[in-house]
């Protein structure tokens, strides 16, 4: 009979830290979770479909149904729908179906741009704020609340009419006024994390407050991140309209869909339906959609309604 030799007993293979981004040990996990909830919601999805829905018709339909959005036709001017303007044309003669597209590229353009730049200033801003607490965060904050004390509407209602309106003037201002609600919105976030294990363990490694903020909390507060700016699309895309109606929107020939919903008001009541339910619908349910999004992803990234 043979004997076996036992020696010392060994410990096994080392126990894989925190992930390099600074997340807890369970954070894959806990993505998975969420991405798994938001598949599963239908207003999640429904809002998604619509999306990329109007996103396509926006900006690949204008490849397969040409238009003039520049030249004024009068001799076409307020035809009904029928073959060949199945939208019918507005009081200049431009398509309505065209029209729709390209005001579409201008409305979605100004929401994402104008939440790009919300979310990277606001983040920044709100996760410093945070993170360093005590006088910064005092004086940080009382920054903000200064500025959320004017009236922002009326703000950008004064600056608008100094300037010739364009597309990227109204995105600077709009996003000068937006950051101020993300930047609030986590640095909250930020005074809750900045208390757990993984940012001890970091500042306890020697790393800078840049790179604990940068590479610790803000990956960590994604999810306030990504509503804030789901809701500022939608946010940006109506305050355009708001402008358009005042009189104060994109001028000619550009078009958005709150100018195409202001001018065909005027001529509602004379029968022209073509010119104020099609822009208003599209409005009405591009907007509906975000707001749909957002709701979906803050379900499914609140842990207080995640399940184990």
């Amino acid at each position: 009979m043979t004997t076996h030799d036992t020696g010392p007993v060994t410990a096994g293979p080392p126990q894989p830290g925190p992930p390099e981004g600074g997340a807890p040990a369970s954070g894959r996990g806990a993505g998975r979770l969420s991405l798994a909830a938001f598949l599963h919601n239908r207003r999640a999805l429904a809002g998604l479909a619509i999306v990329v829905l109007v996103a396509g018709f926006c900006f690949i339909g204008p490849l397969f149904y040409h238009t003039d959005q520049v030249t004024v036709h009068l001799e076409l001017a307020e035809l009904a729908p029928g073959a060949g303007h199945p939208l019918g044309t507005d009081a200049s003669g431009y398509d309505v179906l065209g029209r729709l597209m390209a005001g579409g590229r201008s409305s979605l353009e100004l929401g994402f741009a104008v939440a790009l730049a919300t979310t990277v200033i606001g983040t920044l801003y709100g996760a410093f704020a945070g993170y360093f607490g005590g006088f910064v965060d005092a004086v940080m904050m009382r920054v903000i609340d200064t500025f959320l004390a004017i009236p922002g509407l009326v703000l950008l209602l004064i600056v608008v009419s100094m300037f010739t309106p364009s597309l990227w003037k109204i995105i600077v201002l709009l996003s000068l006024l937006s950051w101020l609600t993300a930047a609030r919105l986590v640095r909250g976030e930020v005074l809750t994390l900045r208390s757990r294990e993984f940012v001890q363990a970091a500042r306890m490694m020697g790393s800078t407050g840049r790179r604990v903020v940068v590479r610790h909390l803000v990956p960590n507060a994604a999810g306030v991140i990504i509503v804030s700016a789901t809701f500022t699309v939608a946010d940006s895309i109506l305050m355009l309209s708001t402008l358009s109606f005042l009189g104060l929107g994109l001028p000619p020939p550009h078009a958005d869909w709150g100018t195409m919903l202001t001018r065909g008001l005027d001529y509602l009541y004379d029968g022209y339906w073509w010119l104020v339910y099609p822009p208003a619908a599209i409005l009405i349910v591009t907007v509906v959609a975000f707001n749909l999004i957002g709701d979906a992803v803050h379900d499914a990234l609140d842990v207080r309604l995640q399940r184990p």
